[in-house]
């Protein structure tokens, strides 16, 4: 579980999400970054990890095909290469899910290791 509160940013070709996890191992504080590159078409996500300030992981690039987006980066864990792969379902009418994976074999088969439903709160309007 968690919250997630997000806004635009680079005149809409970007966003920062602002995040609080409740993990079995406690609470934890995170951020997302993206930018939309025009030309490109691709979009890049950068994850920083409240746990690790000073670390801003290696973005995933990639676009999205109808209400499916696929990213990918190369990075390391526990010092081994792996490749990321985040997969974005938009779900149009229902809430958006997200979900990562690693591969330790260059994409031949993926572990799936966090798996996101994002669901909307509705707040009051302020009446001032």
């Amino acid at each position: 579980m968690g919250t997630s509160c997000t806004r635009k940013i680079l005149g809409g070709f970007g966003n920062v999400e602002d995040n609080v996890l409740y993990l079995p191992d406690g609470e934890v504080k995170a951020a997302a970054f993206r930018s939309f590159d025009e030309t490109s078409r691709k979009w890049a996500i950068w994850w920083l990890d409240g746990r690790a300030p000073h670390n801003l992981d290696v973005p995933v690039v990639g676009s999205f095909s109808g209400p499916v987006g696929t990213f990918f980066a190369n990075d390391s864990l526990d010092g081994k290469p792996i490749t990321v792969r985040f997969i974005w379902h938009a779900n149009p009418g229902n809430n958006p899910v997200w979900e990562q994976a690693f591969s330790a074999d260059g994409g031949k088969t993926w572990e799936t290791n966090w798996v996101m439903e994002f669901v909307r709160q509705w707040k009051e309007p302020m009446v001032g």
